[in-house]
């Protein structure tokens, strides 16, 4: 399910976590599953509220790489971000440097807006080579490898962040950046990260996510998931 060599692939996420532990005031996150990190502050209030008011004007429903019929499956709406604007760029920039991933492996930044009774159900990051879409995708970068997610305000009741199968729940702080690796120390897809956003009860959640692949990316439109 990669059109990398698996040790070349575990090779470099195993830089990437070295990369990443180095960073002034970053928190792993304790677990044996999975490469989790935290890093408070990763974005000022300034770029946030930039965000919110591009997301709050572009936003539209937000979509899934294959096909559900599950309606609740994900509800939420989403902001595809043109990375030629310079303010834009800034931010992929900080981002990428934090990661240490080159910055053309990188998909363009998506925004999402959850309003009450929006989620996204328990889902992975990581392409299903078994799906239809895997046929683009592997030419399109292939396999996703690392996620970085930042919350942009931390006015809402629920929508917490939530990673059942090891028992954490990250909830949202205002420029708190989120990150972690997709695959497992073999370079394989981890599915202990399966994870979701859970339902907001009240206000309304807004995050960014970058997603990374395993080499530079293609882009041919908007990011589904």
């Amino acid at each position: 399910m990669s059109v990398t060599d698996k040790t070349v692939l575990a090779e470099r996420n195993s830089e990437i976590v070295d990369h990443i532990s180095a960073q002034p005031g970053v928190q792993r996150v304790p677990n044996r599953l999975v490469d989790i990190f935290i890093a408070r502050d990763f974005l000022d209030a300034t770029e946030c509220d930039l965000l919110i008011e591009k997301i709050d004007r572009d936003a539209r429903p937000s979509t899934l790489l294959s096909s559900t019929d599950d309606n609740e499956f994900r509800t939420s709406y989403s902001c595809d971000f043109d990375r030629q604007a310079k303010e834009i760029d800034a931010i992929e920039d900080k981002i990428v440097r934090f990661m240490g991933i080159p910055k053309e492996h990188g998909e363009t930044i998506q925004g999402q807006r959850y309003a009450v009774g929006q989620q996204f159900k328990p889902h992975h990051d990581w392409f299903y080579d078994t799906q239809d879409y895997w046929n683009q995708e592997k030419v399109q970068g292939g396999q996703r490898t690392w996620t970085a997610m930042v919350f942009l305000n931390d006015t809402q009741t629920g929508g917490a962040t939530r990673f059942k199968k090891i028992g954490k729940m990250f909830h949202a702080e205002r420029g708190k950046l989120l990150c972690w690796n997709n695959l497992d120390p073999a370079g394989e897809p981890n599915t202990w990260t399966l994870h979701q956003g859970m339902k907001v009860r009240e206000g309304v959640k807004y995050i960014i996510t970058k997603w990374f692949r395993e080499l530079p990316w293609v882009g041919a439109g908007p990011s589904q998931y």
